[in-house]
């Protein structure tokens, strides 16, 4: 039998480390970051993680080498382990008299003009106004007096009567009661809305975990100096569970219907995603397809999410190509 070239031999020692690493990847959701912090920051990169070892699944398949059983075998474990990473779905069935809801992370609809188009926001606007969804979450909002962001009920928190920074849900049904989680030492934040639609009361959360505040512009994945940028998210992932933590406190005291949108800065390789959807449905797994790629990077990276309790039955998911942010908005369509 021929021996393996060393071109060979290199790359599958290569393979066999980025194996690992997935293989490895499987257990983060279980993994609390406020114990293993540097050990989280893997969830971030668990999609390329799948890709690359697929490549290398297809490389030895063509070879006929016996390698290929690495890559085969761990693509195997997290079939049946892990999240979803693409998502094959049917068609989806869309019921006239469903509840559409959409979320979307607007970058504060280009306040400090990331973007040189002058009328990004006014773009944002059209696009939100024309998709019409019965409820909309927003998350890094910005209070402008130009928004023509119309309906009947909404509920805006900013960071106070000065700061126009915040977090909105909007609504076309009545808001009987709503609230906010307030995190401490964080521009971030959790806030809810109790809508009555018909005879039922659905409490929606908009969800806005500790940012991870990368420069997508720079280089090495938003900082030049890696060291700093790995604190940095560790740091970061330790708020999120006190964030995320906070939130589990408080969703327990609501035994109704509830929808969970939002940003959660991390992905569904985490222990923070793990923890949130608990027995809940995620919209993408149940109606999506694709990658579901929320946020416009090289690869794709689903950090946006829909969550339901059990008892909605979710009929669509979609994500579209706008690039009006550095996220792109995500609409589910509910009935029950």
């Amino acid at each position: 039998m021929k021996k393996n070239s060393f071109f060979n031999r290199l790359l599958f020692l290569l393979n066999s480390l980025l194996a690992t690493l997935l293989l490895l990847s499987f257990l983060l959701p279980y993994i609390s970051p406020k114990s293993i912090s540097l050990l989280a920051v893997i969830s971030l990169f668990v999609p390329i993680l799948f890709i690359v070892n697929f490549l290398f699944f297809i490389y030895w398949l063509v070879k006929l080498k016996k390698q290929v059983l690495l890559s085969a075998i761990v693509l195997l474990i997290g079939w049946f382990v892990s999240s979803p990473f693409y998502k094959f779905s049917d068609e989806s069935k869309i019921d006239k008299n469903s509840l559409s809801v959409m979320s979307y992370n607007v970058k504060m609809f280009n306040f400090y003009n990331w973007n040189k188009d002058k009328k990004l926001a006014s773009k944002t606007y059209d696009f939100i106004n024309r998709e019409n969804p019965d409820i909309l979450a927003l998350q890094e909002f910005y209070a402008s007096p130009e928004a023509t962001i119309n309906y009947p009920y909404k509920y805006i928190k900013t960071k106070s009567k000065n700061n126009k920074f915040g977090q909105a849900i909007y609504s076309k049904s009545p808001i009987i009661n709503s609230g906010s989680l307030d995190f401490k030492n964080s521009g971030n934040n959790i806030i809810y809305a109790d809508i009555l639609k018909d005879k039922d009361t659905i409490r929606v959360y908009n969800i806005h975990l500790q940012s991870l505040n990368i420069n997508t512009d720079k280089e090495y994945f938003g900082e030049e100096n890696n060291q700093k940028l790995l604190g940095k998210i560790q740091t970061t992932f330790k708020k999120q569970v006190l964030q995320t933590e906070q939130f589990l406190a408080h969703e327990k005291s609501w035994k109704g219907k509830k929808i969970i949108l939002g940003d959660f800065n991390n992905t569904a390789f985490s222990w923070v995603y793990k923890k949130i959807k608990s027995d809940k449905k995620d919209a993408f797994i149940e109606a999506g397809n694709g990658f579901g790629r929320t946020f416009n990077y090289w690869f794709p990276m689903r950090i946006d999410f829909v969550l339901t309790s059990p008892d909605l039955k979710i009929n669509q998911f979609k994500t579209f190509d706008k690039k009006f942010s550095d996220h792109f908005p995500i609409l589910a369509r509910l009935n029950w």
